[in-house]
């Protein structure tokens, strides 16, 4: 059997299952990203809720594996090279599982590196701007009086939606009829910002009918409704 006890989050989180890639995280967008392409690929694995409600993402044992306090986080124990290996940051996550799989990535070095950038597009500026946008609109941001902030996160979200619905068109998914990591980076924080967040009306969303589209194709996905709920809130 696998021995994880080297790694000090596995004295608050133990493995059950120390042979499966063990997962520590929460249904956030940037947290199903990693969830979602773990049923998509069929690996096994164990999932851990890190409770913001509690702050585990701060216990020295979370940071001891990612020191970034952020979710989510994973520790595969058959790594490269047969050793285990501890990974942060999802986009990181996603592109080393494709990896490791051989799937969710084109095999030609031009659409491999293609896909790269729609993922690094995500983390890079949906993720932020949605982000931005919720605070401002849902959360302890919308008591400003000053919409000035909120409304340049409205624009910029805008902008980015437009981007997407522009590369969707005539296209199923991002990298057209191949789904990919890129699909499950983006597709995450789309359903976040209209459901979570309830900014469809901002950002006028029943104009982007491509990401419409996509959108709902995606969540009909058995594997992304699976994801999509994992871990399990206690």
């Amino acid at each position: 059997m696998t021995d994880l006890s080297a790694f000090a989050i596995t004295r608050k989180w133990p493995a059950r299952h120390p042979d499966r890639i063990q997962l520590y995280s929460l249904p956030t967008p940037n947290g199903v990203k990693v969830s979602i392409a773990l049923e998509e690929l069929g690996l096994p694995y164990e999932p851990h809720l890190v409770s913001f409600e509690t702050n585990d993402q701060t216990t020295p044992e979370f940071l001891s594996l990612n020191p970034n306090n952020k979710i989510p986080a994973i520790l595969d124990p058959n790594g490269p090279d047969g050793q285990p290996l501890a990974l942060f940051e999802s986009g990181a996550i996603l592109v080393y599982l494709a990896s490791k799989t051989g799937q969710l990535m084109p095999q030609d070095t031009a659409g491999r590196y293609e896909t790269l950038q729609w993922v690094m597009w995500q983390m890079g500026g949906v993720g932020p701007m949605f982000g931005q946008l919720g605070f401002f609109h849902k959360f302890a941001g919308k008591d400003y009086e000053d919409k000035r902030p909120r409304d340049r996160y409205v624009a910029e979200s805008k902008r980015l939606l437009k981007v997407l619905d522009e590369r969707l068109a005539g296209r199923q998914w991002v990298m057209g009829d191949q789904y990919t990591i890129a699909d499950i980076a983006i597709l995450p924080w789309v359903r976040n910002l209209v459901g979570f967040y309830g900014a469809g009306d901002l950002v006028e969303f029943d104009q982007f009918k491509e990401v419409q589209r996509v959108l709902a194709a995606f969540v009909a996905r058995p594997a992304v409704a699976r994801g999509l709920a994992i871990p399990a809130r206690g």
